[in-house]
């Protein structure tokens, strides 16, 4: 008799909501951790990352007092490690909420690390040097990934650091160069610009946010531009000379060599899904070409009762991807699959201006010949944009011209990762341009910009 309905190893975005989802269905869950409950999301990356944003947003908002009328009492300034401690403790407590999630749905929480001795029993290795065995009906893998290590940009957690020990220092660096304009990247970029650290950011691909809408991506560049960040795209780090107090960054751009200096360097490239030592050959799980774990539509593996969901899974490496797997994962578990729509993942990115996409890109539709139509409102025209000191950024949907049915849609923006949620119910009922016009936006509103955005595409905008 096996000891568990449910195990699952990992008690991230994905894993915790996986347990939920079992104990919901009645079955006897269990989730393995050997951190903090709530995973990388929670305490290193999307909840943490998220309370530095916010600090720099204030402070940026402080510096424009003005703009609203108001006086302040001089330059303000940000206390470095005040707004790191923050950011630790908003963490902290959503990872004490997860516990508490554990045990309002009867969930027992195994602390250590755990690997597979056969297809259905798992070895738990805890901190204190002792082994136990648990057994289940079901085990999902929820291991997420980790970062990559690369010959030529050795960490070391000084003066090159990645995303987590970033997020653990307390000392703001005077210059620092970011290797990769993915979210990482630019999110930090961001937030150590704004509180004076002089941010250059590197970039191989042609493009800042290179899953982005290009004309998304040209118009964050500038404004990262205009606020002193320097960027260079289309530029590949060759080697990294550190030393004692800085760090020289060999850059390489149209054939060209040339060196940056900077106090510190952030390697925000590269990740390795976490299977490194779970003893997949004892089960016989089998991984993809990429080293990630293969799983059919409904998240089970090659082996009967082992499933996999979130970044250890591969596809897109965004928490609400795995939470949404975990949900499909223990619905095909009871019974009643439903596949994942991976073309329905919304993505964002929390600089400012923020950025926000769900489905095709124009460039994405054009490489697979699929007729479009666009349509676009610029914030600049949005009376709830002026009146709060953020005019910046455009809605760009993109439509099936046959249909104009909803297939793609790009913000930037103030807050524009807020504005997504409508358009990612829209792409799911298959809404078309006529009914986001036609539905009626509360003004002033910044949402507005959509209905107007498909207005645009009918070419009956009204306010551009």
């Amino acid at each position: 008799m096996p000891d568990f309905d449910v195990l699952v190893i990992g008690a991230g975005p994905g894993g915790y909501v996986a347990a939920i989802k079992a104990a919901q269905h009645g079955l006897k869950a269990a989730v393995v951790e050997k951190e903090a409950l709530g995973g990388v999301c929670l305490n290193w990356g999307c909840i943490p990352t998220k309370a530095l944003l916010k600090s720099a947003e204030v402070l940026d908002t402080l510096r424009h007092a003005k703009d609203y009328g108001l006086a302040s009492g001089g330059e303000p300034t940000a206390d470095f490690a005040a707004v790191m401690k923050r950011s630790r403790d908003v963490a902290e407590a959503m990872s004490k909420g997860v516990a508490f999630l554990m045990k309002k749905n009867k969930i027992t929480v195994l602390s250590g690390t755990a690997s597979f001795v056969s297809a259905d029993t798992v070895a738990i290795a805890k901190s204190d040097g002792t082994t136990s065995q648990v057994s289940a009906k079901h085990i999902v893998i929820a291991t997420g990934h980790r970062v990559r290590s690369f010959p030529h940009l050795p960490v070391d957690g000084k003066r090159v650091l990645n995303y987590r020990q970033l997020l653990a220092t307390t000392t703001k660096p005077k210059s620092l160069v970011a290797i990769g304009a993915g979210a990482i990247g630019m999110e930090f970029g961001y937030f150590l610009s704004t509180l004076g650290t002089q941010v250059t950011v590197v970039e191989v691909m042609d493009q800042v946010l290179p899953i982005e809408d290009t004309e998304i991506a040209q118009f964050v560049q500038r404004q990262f531009t205009k606020a002193g960040v320097a960027i260079h795209t289309s530029t590949k780090v060759t080697k990294l000379d550190v030393q004692a107090d800085q760090v020289i960054v060999h850059i390489e751009a149209n054939g060209q060599s040339s060196t940056i200096a900077a106090e510190q360097v952030l390697v925000a490239v590269g990740f390795l899904a976490n299977t490194e030592g779970l003893g997949l050959d004892r089960a016989g799980v089998k991984l993809d070409e990429r080293g990630f774990i293969a799983v059919d539509e409904n998240l089970a593996t090659n082996i009967p009762g082992i499933w996999a969901i979130g970044d250890v899974a591969g596809k897109q490496l965004l928490a609400h991807k795995a939470s949404h797997e975990a949900e499909a994962c223990l619905a095909a578990i009871t019974g009643h699959p439903q596949p994942v729509d991976y073309t329905q993942i919304p993505g964002c990115t929390y600089c400012q201006p923020q950025v926000a996409s769900i489905g095709l890109t124009e460039k994405k539709a054009k490489e697979r010949g699929r007729p479009y139509k666009i349509g676009k409102f610029q914030f600049v025209a949005s009376g709830k944009a002026k009146a709060i000191g953020h005019p910046e950024g455009f809605v760009k949907l993109v439509f099936d011209a046959e249909h104009m049915q909803l297939i793609g849609a790009h913000l930037t923006g103030y807050d524009a990762t807020e504005l997504l949620g409508e358009l990612a119910l829209a792409m799911k009922l298959e809404a078309t341009a006529t009914e986001l016009m036609t539905t009626v936006h509360a003004h002033p509103t910044l949402h507005e910009a959509v209905m107007e955005a498909a207005a645009d595409a009918l070419g009956e905008c009204v306010h551009q």
